[in-house]
């Protein structure tokens, strides 16, 4: 269901910091979302992090995501949807780290099926967006994705599964694991050596058990990563977000 942006800002009980101040520059829709996750030796993941960063654990484990959805209702501020931004298909794969205390996400890469959407988005948030060919179904036994990396500019990486909701809704309960996987307020990235701190805000995470038959994989081959154990599954229905420009951070 939409709702418009103010409406999203008044609830912030949930969230463990305050959003700026400033007015916010992009609103967005996630839908048909899946939390993919796979747990990893802390050490591991943080070799593969710039040294600003210091990856997050849970219960001495760093978790690293692969995450497929759609985007829509994608919009700048104070602008209507646009025809060629407001709905796309993107893939990420991310991690969580903290600066200063704030935790957040950090994205190894982020494959998008519009290239218009990939190149703002790296201009404008200096993001590692690529361009990859990307479809989805969504029939009775679950949505059907496929991704499949066209962009020059990074690995090949390609995604095929099947996935689907399994249970209730639910909201994740403060300290466990969904709340540590899905409750993040900012995404972290570089420009050169400056850290940029860019924040979100949006309603707690509506999520469901889900299940998976993963047919293709090898979004973590840019990682030199193999998981070792069967992913932690997550299924939302969607999510209203804003966004705010990215701050240039100075880490103690």
């Amino acid at each position: 269901m939409w709702c418009s942006a103010s409406a999203i800002l008044k609830h912030k009980e949930h969230r463990p910091y305050d959003y700026p101040g400033k007015p916010w520059v992009m609103s967005m829709r996630w839908d048909d979302l899946l939390f993919m996750h796979y747990p990893f030796p802390a050490e591991d993941v943080q070799k593969l992090l710039p040294a600003q960063f210091v990856v997050d654990t849970f219960n001495g484990a760093a978790w690293i995501g692969v995450v497929p959805f759609k985007m829509s209702a994608v919009r700048p501020r104070l602008l209507p949807n646009l025809p060629m931004l407001s709905f796309f298909l993107e893939l990420n794969v991310r991690t969580y780290v903290s600066v200063d205390g704030i935790s957040g996400v950090y994205f190894f890469s982020l494959d998008a099926s519009n290239v218009i959407a990939v190149e703002a988005a790296r201009l404008g948030f200096h993001l590692p967006y690529f361009f990859a060919q990307m479809q989805v179904k969504d029939e009775r036994a679950g949505f059907i994705y496929r991704s499949t990396r066209l962009d020059k500019r990074g690995s090949a990486a390609r995604l095929d599964m099947r996935y689907k909701p399994a249970g209730p809704a639910f909201k994740s309960q403060k300290g466990s694991l969904e709340d540590f996987l899905t409750e993040r307020y900012c995404l972290y990235t570089t420009y050169g050596e400056d850290v940029l701190r860019c924040h979100v805000h949006h309603n707690q995470w509506q999520l469901q058990p889900a299940e998976a038959d993963i047919a293709c994989n090898t979004m973590l081959d840019q990682l030199s990563l193999a998981p070792g154990a069967e992913p932690h599954l997550l299924f939302s229905k969607s999510l209203q977000t804003v966004a705010w420009a990215p701050d240039l951070v100075q880490p103690d």
